[in-house]
């Protein structure tokens, strides 16, 4: 029996007691003619009601019969009194009982809700976390790109959905979907292959195989395709994103993509309006204009609606960084031009977008060493230095500083593209990142020649 239902019973019982004792039954007719005519009115009270009057004030005496005793009645009554003064005592212990088995109970459930949750910084600490965050990947078709998407679905199960965006491909350009369906392990399940002379079965199909790629989350994998270059398409993409990595570029070695790929309406664009075809730069402010003008309609609406979507300082606090700008490293190319202008001083007028015109935006910056997936192994340990400051503004046009030949002779920040996703996901979740602009590599090595 719970003490709830027995506290009841209890209750029950005092007062069916209490009831008993304490009602007036009316006087026998032998008794009321017993009565001298002088007798006082209170004397004419049936005896019990006396008692029950005597008994409901603790200065009031008991009755005294006329031999100096007192009568069976107010016996009676005082043993009622002490029976219900131990009710109300045991009740107040099982109420007390009550209190300390709840809070019990919840210090239980808490306790082991902390243990059950092995997610990776999930803010219960007061960190950044990205448990239950919606994460953009721009440029995931990328070789960089497909990596982070890998590296954030793989370390990071916690997050509710990883959105990969990329360039639009059609089925006759060398950039399709293969690199990022390589990279999250999408065609590692059971997969069938049709004879090439056959018609009807000439189609190669995959299936989800569990024991393989359970541990893959694809599940919280959705693709997009998004011209950077269109500010609805990107105000679109970036609709309830909590956090962006931005891996894209538009150029494929020394060429911009709309001339790399042979895609006519992506050439005509660069031929047409060439300043409007820089992804490092008009691609960047669109972006940070769309993620920080959906972030202040979030906020307009919880004004509208108090309560709704409503967080303490302490929750704000474990949201990541809002935006991470993939850069690259002065002495990573050297002096490379581009048909749109020198590639560093592009770079860097990305990175004053991020940093001076978007204020609401919390941001990190990585300048990452040359990539060099041959000789530079992967998992090292990540080394970050201060950037260097090479931005210079020459007739109002942000560039990156000239150098000579010999500028950087000797060694040079180098990392495996796998360490740089790894580089990228983490800076979501370093505080000291954000806000900062950082050199980030693994290894020193000597400067190539070319």
């Amino acid at each position: 029996m719970s003490l709830r239902t027995r506290i009841q019973l209890l209750l029950a019982t005092s007062l069916v007691s209490a009831a008993g004792a304490f009602s007036c039954a009316p006087p026998s007719s032998s008794r009321r003619a017993a009565l001298p005519p002088s007798s006082p009115p209170s004397q004419l009270v049936p005896a019990r009601c006396r008692s029950h009057r005597a008994t409901s004030s603790a200065k009031s005496p008991l009755r005294l019969s006329a031999s100096g005793q007192e009568s069976s009645d107010g016996k009676e009554a005082r043993r009622l009194q002490e029976k219900a003064r131990q009710l109300r005592d045991q009740i107040r212990d099982m109420e007390s009982q009550i209190g300390e088995e709840r809070r019990t109970r919840y210090n239980i459930q808490r306790d082991d809700g902390d243990e059950d949750s092995d997610e990776p910084n999930n803010g219960s600490d007061g960190g950044k976390s990205l448990k239950d965050k919606r994460v953009l990947v721009l440029g995931a078709n990328g070789r960089l790109g497909s990596m982070v998407t890998r590296h954030l679905l793989r370390s990071h199960p916690e997050v509710k959905e990883v959105v990969a965006a990329v360039h639009y491909v059609g089925q006759a350009t060398t950039r399709g979907y293969g690199r990022l369906s390589y990279e999250v392990g999408a065609e590692d399940g059971v997969g069938t292959i049709g004879p090439a002379w056959s018609r009807e079965d000439s189609n190669a199909s995959f299936m989800y195989d569990s024991q393989t790629m359970g541990g893959y989350n694809l599940n919280k994998l959705r693709l997009v395709e998004v011209e950077l270059l269109d500010p609805v398409q990107v105000r679109t993409i970036t609709e309830d994103v909590d956090a962006v990595i931005y891996c894209a570029t538009d150029f494929e070695g020394n060429r911009p993509r709309a001339v790399a790929s042979l895609n006519a309406a992506f050439l005509f664009r660069a031929v047409a309006s060439p300043a409007k075809g820089r992804v490092e730069i008009e691609g960047v402010r669109n972006v940070l204009e769309g993620l920080a003008g959906n972030a202040a309609d979030r906020k307009w609406k919880e004004r509208l609606e108090p309560g709704v979507g409503a967080v303490g300082s302490k929750a704000k606090s474990a949201n990541p960084t809002q935006f991470v700008l993939v850069s690259i490293a002065p002495d990573a190319f050297g002096g490379f031009e581009t048909p749109l202008g020198e590639f560093n001083g592009m770079k860097r007028q990305g990175e004053r977008i991020v940093m001076e015109e978007f204020p609401s935006v919390s941001y990190s910056v990585l300048q990452m060493g040359k990539f060099d997936d041959n000789f530079v192994e992967e998992g090292q340990e990540l080394k970050y230095a201060v950037a260097e400051e090479d931005t210079v503004v020459v007739d109002g046009v942000v560039g990156a500083k000239r150098r000579g030949d010999n500028a950087y002779e000797g060694m040079q920040k180098r990392m495996n593209r796998r360490d740089a996703a790894r580089a990228a996901v983490d800076a979501l979740l370093d505080e000291g990142l954000e806000g900062q602009k950082v050199q980030v590599y693994t290894a020193l090595r000597k400067t190539d020649i070319w």
